[in-house]
């Protein structure tokens, strides 16, 4: 690892871009915030890296390396931005993506509207060529008929072309001669394999997956180059690393390269700084909360670590409807989006119920209260009403908040029709975007079987610690805790985040006749790409660690569970061992153990990564003394007190050690912390608000519920 490092981790969200500077030097973190830039997202990263400098008195070519992650790619999905793709694939196989599963996500929708291919069908192409599901080739590449087809898209007008043949995931031979031919006449067309991108089993994810890497490769490839090239321009001559959506960090060159890997990147990183703070504080069961301008993301961290997944769904027609969307097989870390953000907007349905969200105000023109023009009351204007939020203290006082320009929204739009006062309104708004985040992490940590009950939940980003405690009540938990800095944090997690790649290989075989020698050259092959991958990334070679796991299931089972399997050479001799590693899954899942039936493996996967880097939580707004601890006091609204005057406490006074009783309010330039008057608060040796819920009030049928909060 390297030694005393300057790295900048930027956050580009939907309403705000987050920065954070650590400077291993001196072991100070110094933190930033700027409204996004929608129309030009590299705009405000390249404003906020000159600020965060100036205020931590760094030039930058002394600047080591920036960590970036973007919400470029799923907003290029959603939005139908991308670019305009031909797919090219085995002859009789042109409608797989308009046939995709065959499964209606809802059986009762007489009107049912499903998700348009990414590439039209008249831009889908067949060559003849055939590979069987071993792998042996049936009927050899016709190359001039893909010269043909090759030239004909082109003429059309792609920007991008995908290639996915049938059973390329057993043997990409033809994919292989098709690059090489399109490549020889159209030297400059990024062109995608599935075989390279989704090397795993079932025709429609892999031909998806690549015709969605290609559709967002122009324009990722554009926008990387870009922000290098800038970044270079002011002097940086460090490295610029990007985010994996399963949290890892990669190359530039390898994010233009498959830059579908990049679709969740802003929110990993907020579920890995949330594993950061579970293994500072000793909290083996976390929820991580991560709830800014646009969205709420909700992610379970077990043991440090926050949940996998190697499957999302990307661009819902129904936008919180598991199914509506395209299932991409790229590796993420499992976490839930919720329509609730600072941004969401508050309407009225037909039926005269109050809602919130999905839609946001983002940061053009965000709430009323931000000046920019907008018109719809929002969560934040709402927080503001009910004096959660300082209308002199947003972000530090450097964006002055409108609070009559609020009040006359809210009345107009929500409080009039309703037939209620403006401040009985913005408690309605609070609640139920309180509400609509309890009842998506119930059903999400429900279908995992677990007990919501067991968790501590951390709350960060600018919204977070302002709902948290109202959520956490809902929720039953008894420990909440708001890091410094809250509303950047997850900036932070692309500076601790590790350098990690995620491959994979598809072989389907019943466990007591599968190819052992096959099995371990995969892995074998897997373990060098991965290494070649990291030590460009910066990883020391013998630093990386590997983690194998296998798709398994019962034969018959139309579903697989991810299995770990044992390390060093599979043999036939491991045979037992995996297959109790299957069993022991499986109970963990089902609660059962089903003996008897044959076991098999459809796909191998390799987890590579370097060490995390080391982080000192020093920041360098903390104040060395107590301070002013109190700032004054303001009425505060609480569903138990209604508004009642509540000290206001200076976040940068507090240090290990302090401790006081809600209600109270705690302010900080990039968030603010609510602590409801049942509370107690403490602040840890990291300097983390660890909030307290009087048991008395929460109802717990359980008499064993866990909590770890060894912190």
């Amino acid at each position: 690892m390297a030694a005393s490092r300057i790295r900048i981790g930027v956050d580009v969200g939907g309403t705000f871009t987050d920065f954070v500077l650590v400077d291993d030097h001196r072991q100070l973190i110094y933190l930033g915030k700027q409204l996004t830039t929608p129309r030009d997202p590299s705009r405000a990263i390249i404003e906020g890296i000159q600020r965060i400098l100036r205020e931590a008195g760094v030039d930058i070519g002394k600047l080591d390396g920036v960590v970036h992650g973007t919400t470029l790619v799923t907003n290029t999905v959603i939005e139908r931005k991308g670019a305009k793709v031909g797919l090219v694939t085995t002859k009789g196989f042109r409608d797989v993506l308009e046939m995709g599963r065959e499964i209606r996500y809802d059986l009762y929708d007489l009107f049912l509207e499903k998700p348009e291919p990414l590439v039209p069908r008249h831009l889908r192409s067949e060559v003849d060529e055939r590979v069987d599901a071993t792998g042996a080739v049936l009927r050899p590449l016709d190359k001039d008929e893909l010269r043909t087809v090759a030239r004909r898209l082109v003429d059309q007008g792609v920007e991008a072309i995908a290639i996915a043949f049938l059973h390329a995931w057993r043997n990409d031979a033809h994919e292989r001669e098709a690059l090489a031919i399109v490549r020889a006449e159209h030297p400059d067309l990024p062109v995608t394999l599935g075989s390279e991108i989704a090397p795993e089993i079932r025709e429609y994810e892999r031909s998806n997956t690549a015709a969605a890497n290609a559709y967002v490769q122009p324009l990722m490839q554009r926008y990387l180059s870009r922000l290098e090239g800038e970044l270079h321009e002011l002097g940086h001559r460090g490295t610029l690393s990007i985010m994996l959506s399963a949290g890892g960090l990669t190359t530039v060159r390898t994010a233009s390269k498959f830059p579908i890997q990049l679709i969740e990147s802003g929110p990993a990183a907020g579920a890995t700084a949330a594993a950061l703070y579970a293994k500072l504080t000793g909290n083996d069961y976390l929820i991580s909360l991560d709830m800014g301008g646009t969205t709420a993301k909700m992610c379970l961290v077990e043991h440090g670590a926050p949940e996998h997944s190697n499957e999302f769904e990307a661009g819902r027609v129904k936008r919180f409807r598991k199914g509506s969307g395209l299932p991409l097989k790229v590796p993420v870390i499992d976490l839930i989006e919720i329509g609730a953000g600072g941004g969401s907007t508050a309407w009225i349905d037909g039926m005269g119920l109050l809602k919130v969200g999905p839609e946001s105000a983002g940061s053009e023109p965000g709430p009323v209260c931000y000046r920019r023009g907008g018109t719809e009351p929002a969560v934040t204007d709402a927080d503001l009403l009910l004096g959660y939020l300082s209308p002199d203290f947003f972000l530090g006082g450097d964006m002055a908040l409108d609070l009559d320009a609020v009040r006359k929204a809210v009345e107009t739009r929500i409080a009039a029709p309703l037939g209620l006062g403006v401040e009985q309104a913005a408690a309605g708004i609070h609640a139920v975007v309180n509400e609509n985040m309890a009842a998506a992490t119930r059903m999400y940590i429900a279908e995992k079987g677990r007990d919501p009950r067991r968790y501590t939940m951390i709350a960060f980003g600018g919204a977070g610690p302002v709902h948290a405690y109202g959520l956490a009540k809902l929720l039953k938990l008894r420990r909440l805790i708001c890091p410094l800095g809250a509303g950047v944090t997850s900036a932070l997690g692309f500076l601790v985040a590790a350098p990690a790649v995620d491959l994979v290989r598809s072989y389907v075989a019943r466990l007591e006749v599968a190819d052992w020698a096959q099995v371990d050259g995969f892995f074998t092959d897997m373990e060098a790409t991965a290494v070649e991958r990291l030590v460009e990334a910066g990883a020391r070679k013998e630093e990386i660690r590997f983690e194998r796991r296998a798709e398994m299931r019962h034969v018959g089972q139309g579903f697989e569970i991810t299995v770990p399997l044992p390390d060093g050479p599979l043999r036939a001799s491991s045979l037992d061992q995996v297959r109790a590693q299957f069993f022991e899954t499986y109970e963990k899942l089902f609660g059962r153990r089903i003996e008897g039936i044959g076991i098999e493996a459809l796909t191998w996967r390799l987890h590579a990564a370097a060490p995390q880097s080391d982080v000192t939580l020093r920041f360098a707004g903390q104040k060395a003394d107590t301070g002013q601890r109190i700032k004054g006091e303001r009425q505060v609204f609480f569903p138990e007190t209604g508004y009642a005057p509540c000290p206001v406490y200076n976040r940068y006074a507090l240090k290990p050690g302090d401790g006081f009783r809600g209600p109270a309010v705690v302010e900080e330039r990039e968030s603010t912390t609510i602590v409801g008057p049942d509370s107690t608060v403490h602040v840890d040796r990291f300097l983390n608000l660890v909030i307290d819920i009087d048991q008395s009030t929460v109802a717990v049928a359980d008499t064993e519920v866990h909590h770890a909060h060894n912190g």
